[in-house]
């Protein structure tokens, strides 16, 4: 068990002293590729001392940058990612980008908005075949810098190059990472410079107190508005007590990704999805041993409503009267289920994708569209109540018990509106100590978080004639300022950081 000691006040914090392991940096090259320079901070290797002669305490605060002269499987840079990994170190590329860069696998990782702004940035080229070339998340062009930035950040080696052909449209053809003998003579002083900048940002430039053993990314996009997980004020609290914990903690942006090597442990407070960048920032991160809440097997398992329908059903969790729906059975269904009843997206979330059906000709109205996106569509009974309880979860116990009420004049917690750019409407919230909530209610949500694993949940919970039945487990709970910690306040933000305190020092332990 991790022991620490809380400061009483944000001023007492600066009289303790931690021994802090500041990250080291190694770059391994072959010993004939030296025109890239030396760096402050940087120890430069050729790729069989480092696998020859392995650091016993550079667990966990060693970057590895991999610029071996092959990346092929069984190759001498393979092994060192390979063996990086093996250590406890964080290299780049590591093994599972190596793969993903092999082949045609990369092409099929391009997600949609990145195929939009790779269709931007290149609609004024008159060939149908470009190569783009990206050190160190940097181009020569700067009007190519967002999408080498956006490229840099889905496949993190220092040196990529990306083959582009235009048919209708433009498109990926090839990705690959590339050694320093690859790069062009024209495009070397470029590189030694990207790379200097690179590796100075990895020895921080803000100035960090003495207190202060851990670094911590706090994900989060400020572009979401009501719908985002925290609010300002709620970062704000969780960054203060993250310091009182030892945590440096840094908000960061999808923009900021290319940098998680340099962090101990990531905090998602951007709304998740499995096919989103949340969720490859969350793999990278956890493979890079970091600690990762939300974690990707909660992202997984709590984004999809079919697997939690059939997690809680074998778990014997009281839910809401459950369908799985699919073209074979939707006309049966029709005519045996209870009206009015309520159909879900598998990944809905915030009340969106969610929609009451009346009778049998506006249930098939929306399974209609709803299998233009999904094979499977969830169908449950409906249960009207004022509110839902919201009990957050975290490392199996309750910390907190909310009513969220129904928005007024709707049957759910938020009412969107039909036009996109309108803000939706919540009901009112209250907050109560969990000791006071209902006991029943607080069991069968503590239950049904375990049944995910141990990270931050917030389970949503239905209580009729005196029963309780679980609605969803949400990976990404609020944690609003004034909301969620109306009643233990900067308490609630403390524990989740012990928590993180915890898990870190397990994983150098």
């Amino acid at each position: 068990m991790f022991s620490h000691v809380v400061p009483s006040t944000a001023e007492s914090l600066g009289d303790f002293r931690y021994e802090k392991e500041f990250m080291k940096t190694i770059l391994v090259a072959e010993s004939g590729d030296d025109w890239l320079g030396e760096f402050d901070g940087v120890q430069t290797v050729d790729p069989r001392d480092y696998l020859a002669s392995p650091d016993p305490k550079s667990r966990g605060r060693t970057r590895v940058f991999n610029l071996s002269r092959s990346y092929a499987y069984q190759s001498m840079g393979y092994y060192v990612s390979l063996l990086a990994e093996a250590r406890g170190e964080r290299p780049m590329p590591d093994v599972t980008t190596i793969q993903d860069l092999s082949g045609s696998s990369a092409v099929r990782l391009i997600p949609q908005h990145l195929e939009e702004l790779i269709e931007n940035s290149f609609k004024g080229l008159t060939g149908d075949e470009f190569v783009l070339s990206v050190y160190f998340g940097q181009n020569l062009a700067k009007k190519y810098d967002r999408l080498a930035r956006e490229l840099f950040n889905l496949f993190q080696a220092p040196l990529l190059q990306f083959k582009f052909a235009r048919r209708s449209k433009w498109r990926l053809r090839r990705a690959s990472a590339i050694s320093l003998g690859a790069v062009p003579l024209n495009h070397r002083d470029f590189v030694a410079e990207a790379a200097a900048k690179h590796f100075a940002r990895g020895v921080s430039s803000r100035p960090k107190r003495k207190s202060m053993r851990y670094d911590m990314a706090i994900l989060h996009n400020p572009d979401e508005g009501d719908l985002a997980p925290s609010d300002e004020a709620a970062l704000k609290k969780l960054v203060k007590a993250a310091a009182a914990e030892g945590i440096n903690a840094e908000l960061i942006t999808r923009s900021d990704s290319g940098r998680l090597l340099e962090f101990d442990a990531l905090f998602i407070r951007e709304t998740t999805a499995v096919n989103h960048h949340t969720y490859r920032i969350a793999r990278r991160a956890e493979a890079a041993g970091m600690v990762v809440i939300d974690d990707p097997v909660s992202i997984l398992r709590c984004t999809n409503k079919v697997y939690l329908a059939e997690l809680m059903t074998r778990a014997k969790v009281p839910t809401p009267q459950t369908t799985i729906v699919h073209r074979r059975n939707a006309d049966e269904l029709a005519k045996t289920l209870s009206y009015p009843c309520v159909l879900k997206r598998p990944d809905s979330a915030f009340s969106q994708g969610v929609v009451k059906a009346a009778n049998a000709d506006e249930l098939q109205a929306r399974l209609a569209e709803f299998f233009e996106d999904s094979e499977l569509v969830i169908a449950q009974a409906y249960m009207r109540t004022d509110f839902d309880w919201r009990i957050g979860v975290m490392d199996g116990r309750a910390m907190f018990a909310c009513k969220y009420h129904m928005a007024r004049g709707h049957w759910q917690i938020a009412k969107h509106g039909t036009d996109v750019k309108s803000k939706p409407k919540f009901g009112k919230c209250e907050t109560f100590p969990v000791e006071t909530a209902p006991r029943k209610a607080v069991a069968v949500a503590v239950k049904a978080a375990n049944l995910i694993g141990n990270g931050l949940y917030g389970v949503d919970v239905k209580e009729v004639d005196g029963h309780f039945y679980v609605i969803e487990v949400n990976d990404n709970p609020n944690l609003d300022s004034g909301i969620e910690d109306a009643v233990l306040r900067e308490e609630l933000y403390r524990r989740i950081m012990e928590s993180f305190a915890r898990r870190i020092e397990a994983t150098k332990s």
